[in-house]
């Protein structure tokens, strides 16, 4: 029995850095699921943070679309309670394919914290952009320019520096929860998800009629490519972008140095190390006997 463990996240594990691990295991596993250094595999993790955003800002920014189409049906617990359950259900669903990422300064912090390889990083963050901007395009396309396309902006008399220092400490907390939940002894595996996402509707709930509780440039930024409004926009990069730099200042002081495997495996997406198992070998008759055994199933269904 042999375990595979991702190693650094910037070349293979010794054991297969010559070649590729054994191909015969107990189960069906797909080679992506454990060799995340093979570039040739990048397009699913690509496509799994693209559909993963689209998905998240989908809903996050729907929330004041279809607010403001139905006329205020979508009160403000409902729409900030919404994104933190597309992302506990992201995690779920796509964490062990990409890591569920769906948001840059995620993905710039885990490699700041050397759990994620940095030339990995721009296409993350070219595929979140693109996931949210045909999140809101779709909206668009549905619903019309209404409810500013979901866009956050500062509340009724709050200032841009009031919005940016509110998204400073709600992207904090965020990155925080995200470091935490995935390293060492705090590793809660995927329940990490529900704190996540406990913690978005958290920050939803008693922080949006400030800063409208964005914590990720793509959610501020998809809308605002489509309806062409950068008014209030640096407030959504600079205020998350510095969270997020606190926040790995803050492990480094918590838990010193990254490079935690657990949190290696979740942010390169492989949650757990894989147990892969040689089949005992089949003989002739083995397998001749399967067979028969099979037919003779079939033929007592039919």
């Amino acid at each position: 029995m042999t375990t595979l463990d991702p190693g650094s996240p910037n070349e293979a594990p010794p054991q297969v850095r010559g070649g590729r691990p054994p191909q015969i295991f107990d189960r069906q596993v797909a080679v992506w699921e454990h060799e995340f250094w093979n570039l040739s595999y990048e397009w699913r993790r690509l496509f799994s943070e693209l559909f993963g955003t689209y998905v998240l800002i989908f809903v996050a920014a729907g929330g004041g679309v279809i607010g403001a189409f139905t006329h205020g049906l979508i009160g403000r617990s409902a729409a900030v309670t919404a994104p933190g359950l597309a992302v506990m259900a992201m995690i779920l669903f796509m964490g062990t394919v990409s890591g569920a990422h769906l948001n840059p300064v995620v993905s710039i912090a885990f490699a700041l914290r050397m759990e994620f390889p940095w030339k990995r990083v721009p296409g993350y963050i070219l595929a979140q952009v693109v996931g949210g901007a045909l999140a809101c395009w779709t909206l668009y396309l549905l619903f019309g320019n209404i409810g500013a396309l979901g866009a956050t902006v500062p509340g009724p008399g709050v200032s841009d520096s009031q919005a940016v220092i509110m998204e400073v400490f709600l992207t904090m907390g965020l990155i925080s929860t995200i470091l935490g939940t995935s390293s060492g002894a705090q590793n809660v595996g995927p329940l990490s998800a529900i704190a996540v996402g406990g913690f978005i509707v958290l920050a939803g709930l008693f922080s949006s009629p400030i800063s409208g509780a964005s914590m990720n440039p793509v959610r501020s930024l998809a809308p605002d490519i489509i309806a062409g409004n950068y008014a209030h926009l640096w407030v959504y990069m600079v205020g998350p972008t510095v969270g997020a730099l606190v926040a790995v200042l803050f492990a480094l002081i918590l838990r010193g140095k990254g490079g935690d495997p657990n949190a290696m495996r979740a942010a390169q997406g492989t949650l757990q190390p894989l147990v892969v198992v040689a089949p005992t070998p089949m003989d002739h008759s083995q397998a001749v006997a399967g067979v028969q055994n099979d037919s003779q199933s079939r033929e007592k269904e039919s």
